[in-house]
């Protein structure tokens, strides 16, 4: 099997982790959406024992890396991947404690983030948060020079991708029943951003 590996997940694991120690809840199943090369789930499954770690991708590649870092700890807390699109009507798993999106929203059309927030309304519950992760605009600005690169990077491999507007993510929030509770700062220039759902 092939095991993945991206420098900036390493990167970046640390920050995150922090920031999930005080927003998760001590207990439950985490359903993470793009998973990834799985480094992510492998770290946190690791030291957030209390919870039950549900890696998922659409991609079989990310499907395979995830597994193989799986193989490799045979940590009890971290359940093996599965399939998820979140465009699909019908997900794998029926409820979460928790959601966990990092690194999807703004490499991906509009319609995959307005399908992540649909599909967690239908699977958490009042006051579980979904978490999501990366580079965001604020009012329409970038944070940062090298985000606006970064957004034109993005636009430059498909039209339908680039990073988002905060003010735009909140109306859908509102659309499907998540309330912005908190903006993270975090390194390179990326947020975390902790939706609660409040209907």
């Amino acid at each position: 099997m092939a095991k993945g590996f991206a420098p900036a997940a390493d990167r970046n694991r640390q920050p995150i982790l922090d920031v999930l120690r005080r927003v998760l809840p001590s207990a439950g199943l985490v359903l993470e959406v793009a998973s990834g090369t799985g480094q992510h789930a492998n770290f946190f499954s690791e030291h957030l024992p209390g919870l039950r770690w549900q890696p998922t991708d659409a991609s079989p590649d990310a499907l395979q890396s995830i597994r193989a870092w799986a193989d490799e700890t045979g940590r009890d807390n971290l359940l093996p991947p599965l399939e998820l699109d979140v465009r699909s009507p019908q997900w794998p798993v029926a409820t979460a404690d928790a959601l966990l999106c990092i690194n999807m929203i703004h490499i991906s059309p509009w319609e995959t983030t307005e399908a992540l927030f649909r599909g967690a309304s239908r699977l958490l519950v009042r006051g579980s948060p979904l978490v999501t992760y990366g580079p965001y605009r604020l009012s329409g600005e970038h944070t940062a020079p090298s985000n606006a690169a970064f957004d034109q990077s993005l636009r430059s491999r498909n039209t339908r991708w680039g990073v988002r507007d905060i003010d735009e993510l909140r109306a859908l929030g509102e659309q499907t029943g998540f309330a912005l509770a908190e903006r993270v700062g975090m390194p390179a220039n990326n947020m975390i951003l902790i939706w609660t759902r409040d209907a």
